[in-house]
């Protein structure tokens, strides 16, 4: 397997009595930045952003998610929002973080947003790269915003996944096909352009996926969305975020919802954007990671300035 050259190995951090979470870091002493990565990524998504927000002056942090890559599983059954933000703020204290700038890549997304609602005082400001967003429900029906709709043809695997995993995984029975199964994500599943990943790219992404007990508790994302799953607390989806936020969404994918400005102008009042990426799709990280670092870098240019700055 080919590895692309930035990849940043993992260290094993302690957030809580016997649990740990596999981070990559790069940076220590520069702005806190922390990545979160989404499904069906791990922390090696953000591969070619580490080393140049490092650059940039940046204390970059990409945790792999409870029961993802190399982070242990949940020591209490929980993959929820908070179960998760429960890891990333203990991290935030293992660092000696006190705040940092949060990016967040699809349910990696949701859980900076989560994040940013629970513990405001924690997150300077939030990143979104896809269209992710809290869900207003009766502010989007007051504004005439209608629902995004499923589009079944692509999305046949959120049924499957969050009512029927353990079958699932049962009918994905070698690690060849637990790949295969994930890699379909990044191919026809058209949640990003044709081509967009070579051999060598999947075959690095893809590897944690071969693992069956990884690519069973990657699911249980989803059973939480279909109710299938209990919560450790309420999601903390249902509020406007305050904070300033960047949302960058590539335009080339079957994942982006309706009525994206809309819902944006009401959920993430303090936005620069959204600003589409013409030729990406659904992995931004990956596809456009120049342009991802340099928004990210603009975005956080105060922070970066001698005055602003802190460890």
């Amino acid at each position: 397997m080919v590895l692309p050259a930035e990849v940043v190995a993992p260290v094993r951090i302690e957030v809580s009595p016997g649990h740990r979470l596999a981070v990559r870091r790069c940076g220590d002493g520069g702005v806190p930045l922390l990545l979160i990565h989404g499904f069906p990524c791990t922390s090696r998504i953000w591969s070619h952003n580490i080393g140049p927000l490092a650059e940039a002056g940046f204390d970059v942090v990409a945790p792999d998610l409870r029961g993802y890559g190399d982070s242990d599983f949940a020591p209490d059954d929980f993959y929820d929002l908070n179960a998760f933000n429960t890891d990333l703020t203990a991290l935030f204290d293992s660092l000696g973080w006190e705040r940092a700038v949060v990016a967040g890549h699809d349910l990696g997304a949701m859980i900076a947003i989560d994040l940013t609602n629970r513990h405001p005082d924690r997150v300077d400001r939030l990143v979104i790269l896809d269209d992710s967003m809290p869900d207003l429900v009766e502010a989007f029906a007051a504004a005439g915003i209608p629902p995004s709709r499923p589009k079944p043809a692509v999305y046949d695997y959120q049924r499957r996944q969050g009512h029927d995993a353990d079958a699932l995984v049962a009918e994905l029975d070698t690690p060849d096909q637990r790949r295969r199964y994930i890699a379909e994500f990044y191919g026809h599943r058209m949640w990003c352009p044709p081509a967009a990943f070579s051999d060598e790219d999947l075959a690095f992404l893809t590897e944690p996926y071969g693992d069956a007990a990884r690519l069973r508790a990657s699911f249980a994302d989803y059973e939480v969305v279909m109710g299938t799953r209990p919560l450790s607390a309420p999601e903390m989806l249902d509020r406007p975020v305050r904070q300033q936020t960047l949302l960058l969404i590539g335009e080339d994918q079957v994942t982006i919802g309706d009525h994206v400005e809309q819902r944006c102008a009401l959920a993430l009042p303090e936005a620069v954007g959204p600003f589409w990426v013409k030729g990406a799709g659904h992995f931004l990280p990956w596809e456009r990671p120049g342009i991802v670092n340099r928004a990210i870098r603009s975005f956080c240019g105060d922070l970066l300035s001698p005055p602003g700055r802190r460890a």
